[in-house]
């Protein structure tokens, strides 16, 4: 007789697909509830007082700085625009194909758009109105939290970085391209509250939510390269 065959033993590798899913949605749930919780009322205290260190004291209509400071920080802003990132997001795209890394590629363009979807979509739940403490200095229409600049600035910049890492094998360069969609990320987000178009609950929203975002896909480009890599 033969003896029956062993059971294989038991994966001591941590269900991380599991893990990254049930982690998103307990952080989507804590958002929602957060971003509920700030419209519910006219905004924290915090809020108020970063937004108003950006006025003239006394004068809430008038931005602190040189004259030519506001039409610079549009400037600044329009790089987390929809139109500028799709093109980024575009460019970087065909750059990875002729690179031969269609995956990345096509990781870049499902990361952004899939990242688009669910911050409108938290958008749309929350509802929180644009403050009106200071003067807007352009305009808007759609609701606040979380910032949607803040957000997707985070998902494409910091997105692109980490993914193009396995086409950057120089460590000073990957740093140096971190570095900068950190810069850029950060430049955003405050150009936004500058502006007096969103409460800073809002874009440190859309910073978090873009951050989280960002480390998930890698995370799937990460164990995608490695099957790759093992066949």
């Amino acid at each position: 007789m033969h003896a029956a065959p062993e059971a294989p033993p038991a994966s001591r590798r941590l269900p991380w697909p599991i893990l990254a899913g049930a982690g998103l949605a307990l952080f989507l749930l804590a958002l929602l509830w957060f971003g509920h919780e700030l419209a519910e009322g006219d905004g924290a205290t915090i809020d108020r007082a970063i937004m108003l260190a950006m006025r003239v004291p006394g004068h809430p209509l008038q931005p602190i700085g040189p004259a030519w400071l506001p039409s610079a920080v549009r400037d600044v802003t329009a790089l987390g625009s929809t139109t500028v990132l799709s093109f980024i997001v575009l460019v970087a795209a065909i750059f990875l194909g002729l690179a031969g890394r269609l995956r990345t590629a096509l990781l870049v363009v499902g990361a952004s758009l899939l990242g688009s979807v669910a911050v409108e979509t938290i958008r749309g739940f929350i509802a929180r109105p644009r403050p009106q403490l200071t003067g807007q200095l352009m305009e808007v229409n759609s609701a606040s939290f979380p910032s949607g600049h803040a957000a997707i600035s985070a998902i494409v910049y910091l997105t692109l970085a980490t993914l193009l890492f396995p086409v950057l094998p120089d460590r000073r360069i990957r740093a140096f391209v971190l570095i900068v969609a950190l810069a850029l990320t950060t430049s955003v987000g405050l150009s936004r509250l500058y502006l007096g178009v969103h409460w800073p609950s809002d874009v440190l929203a859309g910073w978090a939510f873009g951050g989280v975002w960002a480390m998930l896909w890698w995370r799937i480009e990460l164990e995608l390269l490695g099957r790759a890599q093992r066949r």
